[in-house]
């Protein structure tokens, strides 16, 4: 068996990071994995970057007989055009494939995980592309093929942190009004669910984030502590589960702090992200919750600037290969 990756926005540095990630696999004693991309763009991005890689195409099953001797590969119907650093709309379809195959392989068994390489959401909204992200097109291709999924959740991992947005993508003024009771409790349901089966952690401990400076101070600097994040979480203890808050966000992250808890949860987007990248920019792991397969994927864009130089880091999808692995060997052992 071994991991799928999806090669990403073409003109980004997912081809840069997943061959340098290759030349480094005996040194770091990676697990196999396979590129599901186009030949000629990894022959050309090697290319750029200085790199003798062999090629092979391959099946998922063949992946770890031929690791060790040549980069193994899964051809997509189209060639990609765009450039280091040029994005065009037309890969858009071969893009979408890729997550496709990746998400097709990992629900027949061929693959023990799906580790995505970072994509331009707008390219792909350009070509008409009709949904927000990675996360909610994986959940819609379960559904397609049958698998009923809870709505996914998005944490970010590293040893340092995990932490998981309530909200994602949306401004700021909007938040509150996207988050309820019922949607705290089922995303910590989510995550209490994934935390057992995939990460072996039987017991684990959730810690939620105030939405107001000092957690509201009792509803002096704001009510939505006491009439809807304490509710939810009193709601979570009668069930028996770990849970901690709502905590002031401006002294939860410190090292003494998070040994109390396993997952942070957060309000919004920056809440999570902003500590989750100042501890671990370079190892940091975008890992999907939710779904009937491990996905992980680095904690950064496509990096279009530094696209073909070798100046990307392969670090953070390194780190989303490891942990896909470890995920997946978890999986395995819990029966799930």
């Amino acid at each position: 068996m071994a991991i799928a990756i999806s090669i990403g926005d073409p003109a980004g540095i997912g081809a840069d990071i997943a061959l340098s990630a290759y030349t480094m696999r005996e040194a770091l004693s990676l697990p196999p994995f396979y590129i599901i991309g186009d030949r000629e763009h990894l022959e050309q991005r090697a290319k750029h970057l200085g790199l003798k890689i062999s090629l092979s195409p391959t099946s998922p099953n063949e992946t770890a007989e031929k690791f060790k001797q040549a980069l193994p590969y899964v051809q997509l119907t189209q060639n990609f055009i765009s450039q280091p650093a040029c994005p065009n709309a037309s890969d858009a379809v071969s893009v979408c494939e890729a997550i496709e195959l990746g998400v097709t392989h990992c629900l027949d068994g061929q693959a023990d995980a799906l580790v995505t390489c970072p994509i331009h959401k707008k390219s792909l909204y350009d070509a008409g592309f009709k949904f927000p992200g990675h996360t909610e097109f994986l959940a819609h291709l379960c559904q397609y093929h049958g698998h009923k999924t809870r709505p996914p959740v998005m944490m970010l991992a590293s040893e340092a942190l995990k932490a998981v947005p309530l909200t994602i993508h949306i401004p700021l003024c909007q938040v509150m009004a996207q988050i309820d009771q019922d949607l705290i409790v089922e995303t910590a349901l989510t995550i209490i669910e994934d935390m057992r089966h995939k990460f072996g952690i039987s017991q684990p401990r959730l810690a939620f984030a105030g939405l107001n400076p000092h957690a509201g101070e009792e509803g002096s600097m704001g009510m939505e502590e006491i009439e809807v994040i304490q509710p939810a979480v009193h709601k979570l203890k009668a069930m028996g589960h770990h849970v901690l808050g709502p905590l002031p966000a401006d002294t939860m992250f410190h090292k003494r702090a998070r040994e109390a808890y396993d997952v942070a949860i957060c309000m919004y987007h920056d809440q999570a992200l902003i500590p989750a990248k100042t501890l671990a920019f370079d190892e940091g792991v975008n890992v999907t919750l939710g779904l009937p397969f491990i996905r992980t994927s680095p904690d950064h864009g496509t990096a279009y600037d530094i696209a073909g130089t070798g100046k990307a880091r392969p670090d953070s999808l390194i780190e989303a290969i490891r942990l896909a692995h470890q995920l997946a060997e978890n999986k395995k052992k819990s029966g799930t």
